[in-house]
């Protein structure tokens, strides 16, 4: 989905709103700027903090339909190796990832000189930083770096588990019953453990029903295949009731109708929606290193009655956007991915060049390779 051709609206539009409402629950959890904005307006603000992460599911329900979509498209097996699609993904999510990560450093390091408040993350060291790259920050309990860093470790694993299980059932019915199996273990058991909560099993059932919003479109009776997955839900619910599990079964139906109706990809035509959603990885990345330097300067005016709070506020959104359609241009957009790619490739290649021409590398090297 790197062309504007290619691009379906309605998608678009349900990440645009996710994304702002992630957004708002993190200018409603941390920071002095928090807590004036919910004494300000508590019933909108507090909403906000309590179920503006709900829309992380939006986000697991849209990535598990178009991962159908690309590994998938008519529920067939996966008949290539997985591993460079996985290696793929890890470098598409990655790249913008640590350069997101590099701009909250920065702004830590400069929101600790303006205010003391526990959401500033400790300096960084090293080993952090390694385990964010390797993507494992979650699995090890490393301190994150900036807010909602674990959706990008369970995003990979989600996708990487979604292609082995392709893979894995070689046969055209066995490649999306084993997806569909994993789901439904998920909602009826791993997602209802929450010390789980760092790996992908916990978060399938969400993602499994994006796939399934895809392959019911391809159905002769969409009714009936949505009406199966809508029962399986409602009975997880009927043993434990799971409100973001509810929000991911609408969001499903609502992809498997539009998609069976053409509506996918012709609505909503709102370009400031399309825009949002196009952007909207890159809001996700760089708006707490915004949050961390707005909360610092609110903190250095001293303001605190409800309109300084709610102009903070609205200033720091859009600087957040500002921010975010800059790196999107330059760091998350495929065109610049493959350029920051191709960069990284030609300075291994010259180091490993360099390293060749030391004395005693090519003698060791050769070694080696005879004895191999």
């Amino acid at each position: 989905m790197t062309q504007a051709a290619q691009r379906m609206p309605l998608i678009d539009a349900l990440k645009a709103v996710a994304a702002l409402l992630v957004l708002l629950n993190h200018f409603s959890s941390y920071g002095p700027l928090a807590a004036d904005l919910r004494a300000a307006l508590p019933g909108l603000f507090d909403w906000f903090y309590e179920y503006g992460r709900m829309a992380v599911q939006i986000f697991l329900v849209i990535a598990g339909f178009l991962a159908a979509r690309a590994l998938s498209p008519r529920g067939e097996a996966l008949a290539a190796s997985p591993l460079p699609l996985i290696g793929k993904r890890y470098l598409r999510l990655v790249i913008p990832f640590l350069a997101a990560l590099g701009l909250a450093i920065a702004a830590a390091a400069i929101a600790d000189h303006w205010m003391d408040d526990e959401a500033i993350p400790d300096r960084a060291t090293f080993a952090q930083w390694l385990a964010h790259a390797l993507l494992l920050h979650g699995l090890l309990g490393v301190e994150a770096l900036s807010a909602g860093v674990w959706y990008i470790a369970i995003d990979f694993q989600l996708f990487a588990l979604m292609a082995l299980l392709l893979w894995s059932g070689r046969d055209r019915r066995l490649a999306p019953l084993l997806v569909l199996a994993t789901a439904v273990a998920s909602l009826f058991w791993f997602n209802r453990d929450a010390s789980w909560d760092n790996w992908a099993l916990y978060f399938f059932g969400s993602y499994g029903l994006g796939a399934a919003a895809w392959w019911a479109a391809d159905r002769r009776r969409l009714a009936a295949w949505l009406g199966v997955i809508a029962t399986v839900v409602i009975a997880a619910l009927i043993v434990d009731f799971r409100l973001r599990i509810l929000l991911a079964l609408a969001v499903a139906l609502l992809l498997g109708f539009a998609q069976r109706n053409g509506l996918l990809a012709r609505w909503p035509d709102a370009r400031p929606l399309a825009f949002l959603g196009k952007i909207s990885y890159s809001l996700f990345l760089v708006h707490f290193p915004v949050l961390l330097l707005a909360n610092g300067l609110y903190a250095q005016s001293g303001l605190d009655s409800p309109f300084s709070a709610l102009s903070s506020l609205s200033l720091a959104i859009g600087a957040s956007l500002a921010v975010a359609t800059l790196f999107h241009r330059w760091i998350e957009s495929p065109e610049a991915s493959r350029r920051i790619t191709g960069a990284l490739g030609w300075l291994l290649g010259q180091g490993l060049a360099t390293l060749r021409r030391l004395p005693g590398v090519s003698a060791l090297l050769a070694f080696f390779a005879r004895r191999a």
